[in-house]
């Protein structure tokens, strides 16, 4: 029931909203596990992945989204306000109205909630991904700057414990798929990069951290020409 509710929304978004192109899907695994790492563009980089690559995501997402008190002023500010330009005291009615949709809406499909500092998250999608899924994770600081060039902030490295998690717990070496989504609404999935346990558990966090922070901003500035 829960697949069928995220196929539901996934394809009415791309009815409605989201026409868009995917290029390298040679690169997709036909299988998991599998940890996808995508530039967010606003609204447009959860949207455009969840419409364009045809598999079954467990996302992260920002944990006010799925608390039914701070999800009404997460929405207002990051959304309405922003992406729909709609302005208080109206802005304020469509959140509350809104958060009572997305917030069991979310909770339903198996979002996986962030809160900085936390962790929760790791456990979640390591437990995820051992059952084989695919995990999709959005690493942007977003308290740093956006290139003009990609619309990227630079990424957090968090996520890339992952890695060292999963081969802990099942000697594998985990895949991660970097992924650029472009404005023009094309989206294209590069070769997968390996957690690699040889190396020292620090200096592979931040390999893996540049290594697909750069190869989604070449990516996206290839799309760009």
């Amino acid at each position: 029931m829960i697949d069928l509710t995220y196929q539901f929304f996934s394809r009415v978004l791309k009815l409605v909203y989201w026409h868009g192109t995917l290029l390298g899907g040679e690169n997709l695994p036909t299988q998991g596990p599998a940890v996808f790492v995508a530039n967010h563009l606003a609204t447009a980089g959860p949207i455009g992945v969840v419409c364009t690559i045809p598999l079954r995501f467990y996302t992260w997402i920002i944990a006010d989204m799925v608390d039914k008190q701070r999800a009404p002023d997460y929405l207002r500010q990051d959304f309405i306000e922003t992406s729909l330009k709609l302005k208080p005291p109206f802005s304020i009615y469509f959140a509350r109205a809104l958060s009572r949709l997305t917030v069991p809406f979310l909770t339903s499909i198996g979002c996986i909630p962030v809160t900085r500092g936390d962790g929760k998250e790791l456990v979640l999608s390591v437990a995820a991904l051992k059952e084989g899924k695919a995990v999709l994770v959005f690493p942007e600081a977003p308290e740093l700057e956006i290139d003009p060039l990609t619309q990227m902030r630079p990424f957090l490295k968090g996520f890339t414990r992952l890695g060292e998690m999963f081969y802990v717990e099942t000697g594998q070496s985990l895949p991660f798929y970097p992924v650029a989504v472009h404005a023009s609404k094309r989206v294209r999935v590069g070769d997968a990069v390996f957690f690699d346990p040889a190396n020292p558990r620090s200096l592979e966090r931040l390999h893996l951290k540049h290594l697909l922070e750069s190869k989604i901003q070449q990516m996206y500035l290839e799309l760009d020409a």
